[in-house]
């Protein structure tokens, strides 16, 4: 009997969360080990932002799951990658949003980059608000005021042509 799932980059058929193996990395001269389940976004949050898009009653399959987590994983450190190297072609260490919106144009992403930037602006006055008032955020990404719940992308409507089972 053969198994004809999808084979993981965890390798051996594991999925990427199943992986004990462990990939060397270096930063700055200095080798790092890092966890193969540390690659990835957590599952949960990746269902999360999944069910925000669909129906309340639609069901999202384990493989289509754990096949989003890797996509989503992967279209980071590929977004992340990119803004470090401009950061290093500008001898800087520290990667900005601005960074990261030309690393998402750079990959042809320019539908985003306006909803992308005006969210970025957004953060920023309501952190600096936050900061002025003694407020910490150091705890999350977004702070929990000031932001809708969903943004309207340029091409939203693709989501209806989806198909979506029930």
């Amino acid at each position: 009997m053969s198994d004809d799932s999808p084979k993981s980059p965890a390798g051996k058929g594991k999925r990427p969360h199943e992986s004990s193996e462990e990939s060397p990395r270096s930063v700055d001269g200095v080798d790092e080990v890092i966890r193969e389940q540390d690659k990835y976004l957590p599952v949960a949050n990746v269902l999360r932002i999944m069910k925000k898009a669909l129906p309340a009653n639609a069901k999202i399959a384990k493989d289509a799951k754990e096949t989003m987590q890797l996509c989503v994983s992967e279209f980071i450190s590929f977004i992340t990658c990119e803004a470090g190297l401009k950061c290093m072609k500008e001898k800087r260490k520290t990667i900005n949003g601005d960074d990261v919106l030309v690393a998402i144009a750079t990959f042809g992403f320019e539908d985003y980059i306006e909803p992308l930037r005006l969210y970025l602006l957004k953060y920023r006055e309501v952190s600096k608000q936050g900061f002025a008032q003694g407020m910490d955020y150091s705890n999350s990404m977004v702070p929990q005021q000031g932001f809708p719940q969903g943004m309207d992308y340029p091409n939203a409507s693709v989501r209806k042509l989806l198909p979506v089972t029930f």
